[in-house]
């Protein structure tokens, strides 16, 4: 599955189409393979990831003892003492309540993986052609509906905006301003990360809305933070 059209239209600021096209880039004809995608992503996610570890001397802070041999019981260490439920408990084994983890977790286990650079283009190739894909686009929950062409290409003078206001207009003139407020915060229902609780700083997960790819030299619009949900 990919897209298969040769050439793009070109638009004006105002949503018109211009006498021009363009060809469509190769990267929207890579086929789409979402498992070196998901493969990818795994691995490369898991360098980002914070060493941790099990306490040394957890489950093992006790007096615990083998009775040994002809008591016609197992040889696990149990608590010395009496008078309590706790004595006479086994412990230190993995099998015990309380006793250590079997091979517990080091800080110097493998974190890391490695991914093969062909695949890690492959893996961004794929995930470029699938943007171009009206249907996936809208899987995801983009409003594209009165978005003339996707991908949309816009002429060269749009790089040149400097005002948000104008920012704005032309998102509007071309039907991408609806998808860009149905990302901001105030426009859809909070959704809670996994991860973090409501008293903490970033509850709310942030989702990514229009993507512009501009020209990094001329264009000051891609920096504007005025424009939400743009990136």
């Amino acid at each position: 599955m990919a897209a298969a059209r040769p050439v793009v239209s070109v638009y004006s600021r105002d949503g018109k189409p211009v006498s021009e096209f363009v060809n469509l880039p190769a990267v929207f004809k890579a086929p789409i393979r979402t498992d070196v995608v998901k493969f990818v992503h795994t691995n490369i996610s898991k360098n980002a990831r914070q060493p941790y570890s099990v306490s040394r001397v957890a489950g093992k802070q006790t007096s615990a003892e083998s009775w040994g041999t002809g008591r016609a019981v197992a040889r696990i260490p149990r608590v010395r003492g009496g008078g309590t439920s706790r004595s006479g408990a086994a412990a230190f084994g993995n099998m015990c309540r309380g006793g250590r983890m079997f091979n517990p977790n080091k800080t110097w286990r493998n974190w890391h993986r490695r991914v093969n650079i062909t695949q890690r283009r492959f893996a961004t190739v794929s995930a470029i052609a699938a943007t171009g894909i009206p249907a996936l686009a809208m899987a995801k929950g983009h409003f594209i509906s009165n978005v003339p062409e996707f991908p949309l290409v816009l002429e060269n003078s749009v790089e040149s905006l400097k005002k948000t206001k104008e920012a704005v207009k032309t998102l509007k003139s071309v039907g991408a301003l609806e998808d860009v407020k149905s990302f901001l915060p105030g426009d859809n229902p909070r959704t809670w990360c996994a991860s973090c609780s409501p008293p903490q700083k970033t509850p709310v997960c942030k989702k990514s809305g229009p993507v512009a790819v501009v020209d990094r030299k001329r264009s000051t619009l891609v920096y504007n933070k005025n424009v939400k949900a743009v990136s």
